[in-house]
Parts: C-alpha cells; structure tokens; sequence
C-alpha cells in the first residue's frame, strides 16, 4: 500500500472523496476497503447516483416490493431507500469523522432538484432530511442557484453542515463564498459553537472544459485551439486562489479566531469526458492542501495505478488567470458559461430524479 499515489496525495493535505454511493458499496465490502486501503475520507452522491444505483441492483428490490404496499409517495419511498445507504456510508466514516474533529468524514445528502429556484422548499426539505438521516456527519447539498444560495445561507446560520453543488464559475463561487461568511457570521452572533458549521463549495470541471472547447472549436483558430482543454483547471485554481483571499483575509479573519471552519472548495466532475485528455487530468493538476477532490469509480481507479503526485494547486495560478482573460477576450463569457451549465446540469438531475421517482413507482 506504500506506493498507492492516492495515499501521498493524501500526505500533501488534500481530502479524497468518493462520488459514489449505492448499497452494493456497502454490502460487499468496497467501501470499506477505499477508506482503508485508499484513504477515502468522505462521500458524495446525487440524484444521478442514486437511480443508477437503485434501478440496477438487486439489492434494493425486497425493500423496494415492502414499500410499494406501504401506502407512500414516490419520493418518500426513494428516501427510504436512500436515507439506510447514507446512514451507513456515515457510519463506515465516523472515525474519520472523529480522527479529523469534524474536518473529514461527510457524506452528502441531495435535496431535490425540482427544488432548485425555492428557498423555502430547500430550508424545509434540507431539515427534514437532517431530521431523518441523524448523522453529525451528514453534509445536506443544495445546488449554487440564487435560490439555493439564499437557501445556504439560512442552512448556515442555523448551523446546518452543507454542501453546495453546481457551481460552474468564479461568480457562482464568490456568490457560495459570500453566502457562507453572512451565515457563519449569522450563526456565531446568535450564540452557536463555531465548530458546528461546516460547508464545502463544489465546483465542476470537466463539464466547464467540455462547453467552452466546443465554442473554442467553432472558433476555429490556431489561438482557440491552443485554450482547448485547460479551462476546468484554470477555473479550479482561481477559485482556489479567491478561496484563499477570503478565508485567510480580513473578512474571515474574526471568524477565525472564534474557531469557525472554513468553507473548502472541492473539485466535482473529475471524471475526463474527452478520451483525448489524461483520465487523470483534474486530479494531478490540483492537488494541495485545503482543498477536495471527489472521484467517480473509474478515475479513482485510473489514479491509483498511474497518478503521478505533487504539490500542484498553488502552480500555475497566473497561467490559469491568462486562460480565463484569454477565452474573454474570444468573446466567450464565462458566466454565461457558468449559467448555462448550472441550467444543464439541473435538467439533468432533475432528469435522472424523475426516473427514479418513476421506478420505484
């Protein structure tokens, strides 16, 4: 185990997290051993997920046939389904939970999509599920939509621990990272323990490099093509370097001494979509301290058996910068980018919880 590449990305200070979750994980051992063998120190999961997981396998269909003569709604019939998975994906983690004092060890939780532009619906839905899941180490995650962010907002003065899905550009970042200083701030002056809150910001990559190459490849010059593929990273390292302003500035700089946690970025859709870049390519470029990756199966696979490991978040920044005001000065708006993106990975969440909802019907 000494030469698993994930360990020493571990030793540089980064948390590895596992996107994915279902009950085959559980029951036959896989889980277990990532987090012993790999060091996976927290897990998320999504609506996408989640129906793969309960459509094909048969380890949900005896449940599934008693809840059907249950009396119960579609959605409440998928959270009983889904809550026993993540209790126990919690359970597995506790002492990593215990071990890190509540830095690591989480488990995310989805509210549902068809919530994503209802502040009310999100407060309610993301405390029922809270009250259901009971795990101190459950992360309830809301999407970065204006809604959602309010939503996040209130999560975090209420003390609830969170994380903040779709987040596809700077602005959104910000947004999330505005959002959590208000609350924390919210949370503290009205008396709470500032260890209690904890959040994360998850930002998507390969998604970003997949829209902005198609309008780079419409562009169709030696200068576009040249951006092509860098943009993901680009993106992940200036939120990072936004990261560090403020949680190590001034504007945290209260909140810090009274103990409360930071908001840690993490790194979402770090599977490669196109073959011709590196399976590796949104692990080996951002690896560091203070930040998270979450790797689907097979890039968590790819990484063990050829990731090639370095202290490379904090390099390249002002590259990543010129990438940014490269592709803007192409004409390509980046928050338009972000938004469009958002509104798509929304559709297909909400997509993919229909047909959940459909199957276990």
């Amino acid at each position: 185990m000494n030469d698993n590449p994930l360990h020493a990305l571990k030793e540089l200070g980064q948390h590895l997290w596992l996107d994915n979750l279902s009950r085959a994980l559980l029951q036959e051992g896989t889980l277990q051993r990532l987090i012993v063998e790999d060091g996976i120190d927290g897990i998320t999961s999504n609506p996408a997920i989640f129906q793969k997981a309960i459509v094909g396998s048969p380890w949900y269909r005896a449940d599934l046939e008693r809840l059907r003569g249950a009396g119960l709604e579609p959605e409440a019939r998928y959270e009983a389904l889904a809550i026993p998975d993540v209790q126990a994906a919690c359970d597995m983690l506790l002492p990593t939970y215990v071990a890190s004092a509540g830095e690591a060890g989480y488990v995310s939780l989805e509210v549902s999509p068809a919530l994503a532009h209802d502040t009310a619906g999100t407060l309610d839905a993301a405390l029922r599920l809270r009250q259901a899941v009971v795990r101190d180490n459950l992360l309830i995650k809301v999407p970065a939509t204006p809604a959602g962010v309010l939503a996040f907002e209130q999560l975090t003065a209420a003390g609830v621990r969170t994380n903040v899905t779709l987040i596809f550009s700077l602005a959104q970042y910000e947004a999330v990272a505005q959002a959590y200083l208000r609350g924390a701030q919210r949370w503290l002056d009205a008396g709470g323990d500032a260890q209690s809150p904890r959040a994360v910001a998850s930002v998507f990559l390969s998604r970003v490099d997949t829209l902005v190459d198609q309008r780079l490849a419409a562009i169709g010059s030696t200068p576009a093509q040249a951006l092509q593929g860098k943009t993901g990273v680009a993106l992940a390292k200036c939120c990072h370097q936004r990261y560090l302003e403020l949680f190590h500035g001034p504007e945290f700089a209260a909140l810090a001494l009274a103990g409360m946690r930071r908001q840690t970025p993490l790194w979402a859709s770090t599977g490669t979509k196109n073959p011709a870049y590196s399976d590796v390519l949104y692990v080996e470029a951002l690896i560091g301290k203070e930040s998270i990756n979450t790797l689907p199966d097979a890039t968590l696979a790819a990484f063990r058996d050829h990731g090639r490991v370095g202290d490379t978040l904090g390099e390249g920044l002002a590259e990543a910068q010129l990438q940014l005001a490269a592709l803007a000065g192409l004409g390509i708006d980046l928050d338009e980018v972000g938004d469009t993106l958002q509104v798509d990975g929304l559709r297909i969440f909400a997509q993919a919880y229909d047909k959940l909802l459909a199957a276990v019907m």
